[in-house]
């Protein structure tokens, strides 16, 4: 951007800060969230320290404005502390309703809600009565004795206050779980305090309680502010029907817990509250980011039984992500190894939830129609799930009055020309047209060569597309049949270069059954999925031979996915192809029944790994029965923390209470 652009921006922001401020100060009724508030400001201090003659005195940035412990034991829990699934819509909430019907049957249930404490798990133990140990969450089947610091908490009594009713519940152990929170005005305080001791002030009242509990000093521990509110008691007391008779016991016997607590009759309860606590959440004195939904009766709840470290009868509402605004550069059109066609939007770099985000997929034409994006426009990012980029709406007061909507027809002409490109009237994406298109044959063999996939050396884009355009290959098994003489006769390949790519592909003609899977570029499988089916049908002839129903009984495969496995074996041209391969000698190594060592764990990693690639590990992880997650998430077993690790994923993990390991914790792991 010239100056004189520059300046006709600078203009456009301060106009709309102004607005949005008077919304916020004035009529206390803001349109905008602060971090769309705060990423126009940051836009802005940029182009003003570009061109700092162009300040106007006008711009909202002109405003003034006892002893210590060794170490911690670890400390078995009497029972797994399970973590909650996600969800993020009125629409996941009515959805897993549905699950828990499949296996209760429709019945009326009461729904116990209650606000989500953004604090550090942990668990209180009693003996008759009386504190004797306090352990945090770890991995949920182990954590840290934590004890002489969470007796430093004034909200944790020492002593259980003995009331008629549950007097026979202090014979023996009594477990009470719970968050050891900050709440934001102690925060605040503490904050302000450090600034006028020109110490470095906290991020976080989360990470600032996590961190004061993990400290060695209990003296220190004991000057900050923490507070203990409880969510749940452990006993074995028959009289307790539901939930809210556990926090009714929480309130009587003298622990801290939520007042906002409720019980409702039905869903549309469950969505008033929801909607209640949207806006009204900011005002507690505590931080949180959702709510926690379980089905009230405890019998109920128990008969619905966990799935990996999630309780069926129970989710957690999370309200939306966080959000930033952003300028588009420019809209390119990728197109997949199916011919899908995918507009991707690229912009200013900007920061969303700790990472940094530069790219975000706009899905379809008919979501650029929608939302109305167009080159050129300011508009609000956030991320979905805490983990995709997503373009939520075009801040229009800031389009420039020359621009032209988006036309995709015309883009893909631009864009790929030569090419023609179809909408099916039951599809809302645009697609290649000729299933011998040289585009989509690259597209195909470089999948299939792909890391993910066969790990092909040698084969990547530049390569595939010097032997499709030499008519070496018709199909993805052609490659097989290629000679060392013909890599030869093409471009930039000389006598090493060609024997070393026509050795690499001869040596994948036996890859595992996961891989060729993946490899085969069907429509809707990814490398979990193609892992997930070698497991469940451990040859590729019992998947060629599966029925829908039999696809539909693997966890994470539903309908949609099912039918494009079942479509694509049917299809007669597969078939040919597959026995192409056996022809060629191509023959997938059948997946053996024994139950692998990290069978049932996933693994995310960030940083980086000394002496081992990421993609090494990946495979080694998988190749051991594990899962690998892109992003952390709340099914992830363990973070594998390399060197200048990235902080959002740090964050997340310990968020979510998942447990961190460094290279040597891991090979431990899968040595032992």
């Amino acid at each position: 951007m010239n100056k004189q652009q520059v300046k006709k921006r600078i203009d456009e922001l301060i106009l709309l800060l102004l607005k949005y401020a008077h919304e916020y100060y004035i009529d206390e009724n803001p349109s905008v969230s602060d971090g769309i508030y705060d990423s126009l400001t940051v836009e802005l201090k940029k182009f003003e320290k570009q061109f700092p003659d162009l300040v106007s005195p006008n711009s909202p940035t002109q405003r003034l404005v006892s002893y210590a412990l060794d170490s911690f034991t670890k400390v078995e829990h009497s029972k797994r502390m399970l973590s909650l699934n996600d969800v993020f819509s009125e629409q996941d909430v009515e959805d897993w309703l549905k699950r828990t019907e499949k296996i209760l049957g429709p019945k009326s249930h009461e729904y116990f809600i209650d606000i989500k404490m953004d604090g550090l798990a942990c668990a209180l133990i009693y003996q008759d009565g009386q504190f004797i140990q306090a352990v945090t969450r770890g991995d949920g089947y182990i954590g840290e004795d934590v004890t002489a610091n969470v007796k430093t908490i004034k909200s944790v009594p020492l002593v259980l206050t003995k009331v008629d009713g549950f007097k026979k519940s202090f014979k023996g152990r009594l477990e009470i779980r719970g968050e050891i929170i900050m709440l934001k005005k102690d925060f605040e305080k503490l904050n302000t305090q450090r600034e006028k001791e020109g110490l470095p002030i906290y991020a976080n009242p989360r990470n600032l309680a996590a961190g004061t509990i993990r400290q060695l000093d209990p003296s220190l521990v004991a000057k900050r502010p923490l507070v203990f509110k409880a969510y749940d008691i452990i006993l074995n007391d028959k009289s307790l029907k539901t939930f809210m008779d556990k926090y009714l016991m929480l309130s009587s016997v003298g622990i801290v817990r939520n007042k906002q607590a409720v019980v409702v009759g039905n869903l549309k309860g469950v969505f008033d509250y929801i909607h209640m606590w949207e806006n009204k959440r900011h005002e507690l004195p505590f931080n949180t980011d959702g709510l926690v939904i379980k089905i009230n009766d405890l019998q109920i709840y128990n008969e619905l039984g966990v799935v990996g470290k999630n309780p069926k009868g129970a989710v957690a509402y999370k309200y939306p992500a966080e959000e930033a605004t952003t300028k588009i550069e420019n809209i390119i059109l990728s197109i997949g190894r199916t011919g899908a066609v995918t507009p991707i939007a690229v912009f200013d770099p900007v920061i969303i939830a700790g990472t940094t985000v530069k790219h975000a997929s706009l899905h379809n034409s008919d979501e650029i129609v929608r939302k109305d994006i167009r080159l050129g426009d300011t508009v609000v990012i956030y991320k979905a799930g805490d983990i995709i980029p997503q373009v939520e709406r075009v801040l229009v007061e800031l389009r420039s009055k020359g621009s032209q909507k988006f036309n995709i027809e015309k883009e893909l002409k631009s864009q790929y020309p030569g090419f023609h490109f179809v909408r099916k009237t039951d599809e809302a994406v645009y697609r290649l047209t000729a299933k011998d298109s040289p585009l989509l044959l690259k597209k195909a063999i470089e999948h299939y060569a792909s890391r993910a996939a066969l790990d092909i050396e040698g084969l990547g884009e530049s390569n595939v597309s010097a032997i499709v355009d030499a008519g070496l290959a018709k199909d993805i098994a052609d490659i097989y049949l290629i000679t060392k003489d013909q890599i030869r006769n093409l471009e930039r390949f000389a006598d090493l270069s060609s024997d070393n790519l026509h050795r690499a592909i001869q040596a994948k003609k036996n890859p595992a059954l996961a891989k060729f899977i993946y490899g085969l570029g069907i429509r809707h499988i990814g490398a979990q999925t193609a892992i997930d089916l070698a497991k469940h049908f451990k040859t590729l002839d019992n998947l060629s031979q599966a029925t829908v129903d039999d696809l539909l009984s693997i966890e994470g495969v539903g309908e949609i996915v099912a039918e494009s496995i079942y479509s694509w074996f049917l299809d007669p041209e597969n078939s040919k192809l597959l026995q192409k391969f056996k022809n060629l000698g191509v023959l997938p190594i059948s997946e053996s029944s024994e139950k692998l060592k990290l069978e049932g764990l996933s693994f995310a990693i960030t940083g980086t790994l000394d002496g081992v690639s990421r993609d090494e590990l990946i495979d080694r992880l998988r190749a051991l029965g594990a899962k690998f997650d892109a992003s952390v998430n709340k099914y992830t077993s363990y973070l594998v923390v390399g060197s200048e690790p990235g902080g959002s994923k740090i964050k997340k993990a310990q968020s979510y209470k998942i447990k961190q390991i460094n290279q040597s914790e891991l090979k431990q792991l899968i040595d032992k």
